[in-house]
């Protein structure tokens, strides 16, 4: 695997695109550099991949870690996932396995970072760091906010369901914070990206009326997590409340938070040279 230079040209997703299957999936990932292992976990949107959650990361931290980027069932490249949530955590397993990783520090942004940490619950002894990005509190009555699904968990849920160029352009604006991300080819992308494979948002919606099949969180199982832990949250993220990452920081004991203010639920992307700066020394 090619691991680029400093202040050269950016990895592609072509060079870095891999497939391999595993006993339950066909997985696509992405993967680049050497060293130390380190996963990233995308999140839920409809149309997410893991090259568009972490194509501005994946070059940095590929000069001192084995970077891999995961499309985790049900989105992208990879096979759709029929089965409940706890799937993912399958999936986490057989991919390590079939690429011969003991132990391995998990990155992972929404959902990504839930997946981390119910991976870290089951098997904590793969698991060397975490960080999460935006990532809520399952161990709270209500999902992600006192008040029910946030405006942003709205329009994710509507695009899987309503499924036009229009909601979409409504779905990246909810997702970031300002106009930067607010173009027409970049929506267009995660539209097309989304269209490509109908088949994982008809399952996400049935998953969605189906009861969740994964680890409880209790304040008592999260507090038991021992790896070191960074909490990234935008302040201004309108689809996971930041308090949620104050929360978790109150419970894991070796964890420390980075709040960017201006910032939405994508930190990794709006916040890239400052992200890649923080995790790097983190994983170090």
């Amino acid at each position: 695997m090619r691991t680029p230079t400093p202040d050269t040209e950016l990895l592609s997703s072509e060079e870095t695109s891999r497939t391999i299957r595993t006993p339950g999936w066909k997985l696509h990932f992405h993967e680049a550099g050497e060293g130390e292992a380190v996963l990233f976990l995308h999140g839920s949107g409809p149309g997410a991949t893991a090259w568009s959650n972490f194509h501005l990361n994946i070059t940095p931290l590929a000069r001192t870690h084995r970077v891999l980027m995961l499309d985790q069932p049900g989105w992208g490249e990879s096979d759709p996932l029929e089965a409940a949530a706890g799937g993912h955590l399958r999936a986490i397993e057989e991919f390590l396995d079939a690429l011969g990783i003991e132990k391995v520090s998990l990155i992972g942004n929404s959902l990504g970072g839930i997946n981390a940490i119910e991976f870290a619950m089951v098997h904590p002894e793969r698991v060397h760091r975490i960080v999460t990005m935006g990532t809520a509190d399952l161990t709270m009555p209500h999902l992600f906010s006192p008040a029910g699904f946030t405006l942003g968990l709205q329009e994710v849920y509507r695009g899987y369901v309503e499924r036009t160029p229009e909601v979409y352009r409504r779905l990246v604006q909810v997702m970031s914070f300002g106009d930067r991300f607010m173009d027409d080819e970049l929506i267009a992308e995660r539209f097309a990206a989304a269209m490509r494979h109908e088949e994982h948002l008809d399952a996400f919606v049935a998953r969605a009326n189906a009861p969740r099949e994964a680890p409880e969180w209790t304040a008592a199982r999260v507090s038991a997590i021992e790896h070191e832990t960074l909490l990234i949250h935008g302040r201004d993220d309108q689809v996971v409340p930041v308090e949620a990452s104050l929360r978790l920081l109150a419970m894991i004991p070796n964890s420390r938070a980075l709040i960017f203010n201006q910032c939405g639920h994508w930190a990794e992307l709006e916040r890239a040279d400052e992200f890649n700066r923080a995790v790097a020394d983190f994983l170090s």
